[in-house]
Parts: C-alpha cells; structure tokens; sequence
C-alpha cells in the first residue's frame, strides 16, 4: 500500500479537478469582483495556525483559500487594479508551475536536466535580444527585481573594484526603486557612498547633476564604480537618458547598469524602443516578467553583456579549496548554462517555464500587441484628465504610467483633496489607484499594465474621477 504522500494519478487528478473548478470560476468572474477586499480581514484571520495535527479535507481546505484568505487582499488580477505596477499574472504560468513542480528537475546545473536547462537559457536569450544585446550576452532568471539588483551590483562591484570595494560609490536617481539603496546596503557599500542624485522636472537623473557628483567624489579619494539608470521608474515610469549615460560611463569607465524591472520589455514596441534607446550599451539590465510580461509574481531576470563578469562575481567552482565534490562538474561548453555558476542559487526552481509556455503558446506579436495597447490607454486617459479642470498631470507617461494632483487654489488642502479622491476612486471598487510624492505634493498615479486591462476599465475610472471630483468640490 503507498504511503498517503504518495498519490495516484487518479487521486491527483481528482485533487486537480477541484482546484481547477475553482480557479475558472476566479477566472471567469474576474471582471465583475471588487479588486479590493481587504477589510475583509477578520480577527481570527490573522491569527498564526497550530501545526495540524490531524488531516483536513482538500474541500474544506479550498473554501479555506477562496472563500476567506484570497477574498481579504488587493485583487492585482483584477482588470481595474492600476496601483503599483501590476502584471496580472498570465494563467498559462499557472499550468507552466503546475508542470515544472511536478515534474521536480534540478536545473542548477545544466548535466543534471540538460534540455530542461536549455529551454530557461532559450528564454534569456530571448530577453537578450529584446533588449539589443548582441551575441555571447547572458543571464539567469530570479524571483524578481530586488534580487536582480543586488546581483547586478555584486557584479559590478567585483569587476570594478574587486576585494577593496570600501571607497567604491554608486550613483542613482531619487526615483530609482528602493530595492536599488537595499541592494547597494546588501552588497556592503556604505551608506554614505550611496549617491541619490535629485531628479529633473521629468522625474529622471540629470547628466550634469552626476557627472558633478562623480568628480567631487574622485576629489575626495573615493572611487565611483557604478551607476544605476532606470528604464521606467515605479513612481511615474520615467526613463533616464540612458545614450547619455552610456556616453558617460564609458568615458569614465564606470559600470552602467539599467533596472528595467518595469519598463524593458516596452523595447518590443516601436514606441517603447525608441524611448530606450541605449539600454542595449548597458554592462547590466534587470527585468521583471511578472510586469510588462504580465506573467505571475516571482519572476525576474538578470541580463548581463559579458556573462564571464556573472561567473566572476558568483561562481566558486575554480576554487579548489571551496569547491563542492558532491556536485558534478559545471560547464565549460558555452552553448551549455551552470545557472548555479551565475547567480546566488544552487537549488532553484524551474521558472523558465513559465516564461516559455505562454511565449511559445502566442508568439512575440501578442505580447508587442498588448504592450502597445497599454501605451495607448496611457495616451487615451491623458488626454481625457487634461480636459479635466480640478486634475493636473505632473508626470506626463514616458510609457503607461502617469500622475497627476488635484488643483485646488488653497495651496495647503491640494494633498487633501487628492488623497479624497483617491479614497473615492477605490471605494467605487471598479478601480483601484495608489499614490505617491512628486514635486513636493501627494500625486494619484495610474499604472497602466495589466494584460487585462481594456478601454472599458479606463473609462470606468474616468467616470469615477468625474463624480469624484464634483464630490470634492461641494465640500
């Protein structure tokens, strides 16, 4: 008799139905659920469970997910979600995982699932080419930005500085995403050689700004090794003038690193192309699948010109004395990736399954398409919040996200009235929006990525902001 761990076919299968019905039926209807519930908590929700003691049904522990803990949250999948730079979470990843786990393979060294490993090296050369890489560049897939990033400095650091890194310097925007400080703080760069230059009125690192910074630095002693551009920004999606950059890193040999998180994957449209124009000069490029690929959290990318720079600064198998005699052999065939050899992790999952399922599935153009459908809705509601009176826009969309702050003429309730309206827009519950600071003021943005986000969802909003902003004025 097998042990209860071990299922059939037939009682996996059946485990499977359930989910699935389950699933479809979140499928389905997503159009018509509140993308937010989260003061749907109760009390005892957020209690820590007891280790169980005693089998429960899978029923009973399905109503236990889709009935109470997955109704309590921010609905991301959700059409009308446009608040943070949200990706929606493409279903066929979901059946990519469900393959990938069940199967188990080790793909941290390429002998142990050689075509398994191939087909997540296939998709980092796709990535490479999107983004204007030429031949011989590489990468590995990660969970997301936050550790691309740190990987990417890591990097940067050993090539530029090597063991003596005490005096090294980076360089960022204040808009540039805060996984980049944490990252820096991570890879053992003081934090006072951390330098945030202030962003111009387009919300993006000014030439003459760093190139000021750089030298003074110099002048102290310090040593510059990097600098971080952004290829759309999470506060407003602006990008850095990333030729110019390059132009200046490479007359100072300084490491030019682009975190492309959100912004990278817009390269497959003309629009996007031309607004990212330098990134494929860049030593270092961060991508986040789960944005602009729509698949689902947990999948990022590191993309590196000169893939012996990764091995350098991540690989331990040339050492003799830390060398793992339990492992087999890496590679040294170039056509054959150890992702083990490029980034922090030995055992890690299969994530490029994901990303090949759905691109194989549909091919590049639909994705292009739907990229370029997100840039006109940008395009679309700016125009229609200009014609607004009581709404300015004070970060124009460099790609598909904007802000934009409630005109008020006593200057001291602007961020009030902003915040009601945001507050309005997200009790409505057929959008929802977040806010930041720009310019000194609380500023309403709208992230236009979801995959299933259409004109009709934009127009609910502008309806929304409409009755929203008549509200605020009777007050």
């Amino acid at each position: 008799m097998k042990h209860p761990l071990e299922l059939t076919g037939k009682q996996f299968q059946a485990l499977h139905r359930q989910a699935v019905e389950r699933l479809s039926e979140f499928i389905d209807t997503l159009d018509q659920q509140a993308v937010d519930t989260s003061d749907a908590v109760l009390p005892a929700d957020l209690e820590l469970q007891s280790l169980p003691t005693a089998p429960h049904s899978f029923e009973h522990l399905l109503a236990e997910i889709f009935d109470k803990a997955e109704r309590a949250s921010l609905n991301a999948a959700a059409p009308g979600f446009m608040g943070y730079v949200p990706g929606g979470g493409l279903t066929h990843a979901g059946l990519a995982d469900l393959i990938s786990d069940t199967l188990n393979r080790f793909v941290g060294i390429a002998a142990v699932a050689p075509a398994l490993s191939q087909i997540e090296a296939s998709v980092v050369q796709w990535f490479c080419e999107i983004v204007g890489y030429p031949a011989g560049a590489g990468g590995f897939l990660t969970s997301g930005g936050s550790l691309a990033n740190l990987s990417a400095v890591i990097t940067a650091r050993t090539h530029q500085l090597g063991e003596d890194f005490q005096q090294g310097v980076i360089y960022a925007s204040d808009q540039s995403h805060h996984c980049v400080a944490k990252a820096a703080l991570m890879a053992g760069i003081k934090p006072a050689h951390l330098r945030l230059i202030n962003s111009d009125a387009d919300c993006r690192l000014p030439i003459a700004e760093l190139n000021a910074a750089i030298a003074a630095d110099r002048a102290r002693g310090l040593t510059p090794f990097l600098v971080v551009a952004s290829a759309g920004t999470t506060n407003t999606g602006a990008v850095d003038p990333l030729d110019a950059l390059a132009d200046l890193c490479e007359a100072r040999s300084l490491w030019f690193h682009v975190d492309a998180a959100y912004g990278g994957f817009f390269r497959l449209t003309q629009r996007g192309a031309r607004a990212l124009k330098g990134i494929e000069r860049a030593d270092s490029i961060v991508l986040d699948p789960h944005k602009t690929l729509f698949l689902p959290y947990g999948t990022g990318a590191l993309l590196v010109r000169k893939p012996n720079h990764l091995r350098a600064a991540h690989g331990v198998s040339t050492s003799a004395r830390l060398s793992a005699h339990y492992l087999p052999d890496t590679q040294t065939d170039q056509q054959v990736v150890d992702f083990c050899d490029l980034s922090p992790e030995l055992t890690r999952p299969f994530r490029g399954l994901r990303v090949w399922l759905p691109m194989m599935l549909h091919g590049v153009e639909a994705f292009r398409d739907c990229l370029d459908e997100k840039l006109d809705l940008a395009q679309w509601i700016t125009k229609k919040i200009s014609e607004l009176e009581q709404l300015s826009i004070i970060a124009q969309p460099q790609l598909s996200i904007l802000a934009c702050v409630v005109q008020h003429p006593d200057g001291p309730t602007q961020d009030h009235h902003t915040e009601q309206l945001m507050h309005f827009i997200n009790r409505a519950n057929r959008t929802h929006l977040t806010s930041t600071r720009l310019q000194g003021r609380l500023a309403l943005r709208i992230a236009i990525v979801n995959f299933r986000t259409h004109r009709p969802h934009l127009e609910a909003l502008l309806e929304d902001l409409t009755a929203g902003l008549k509200q605020i004025k009777t007050v």
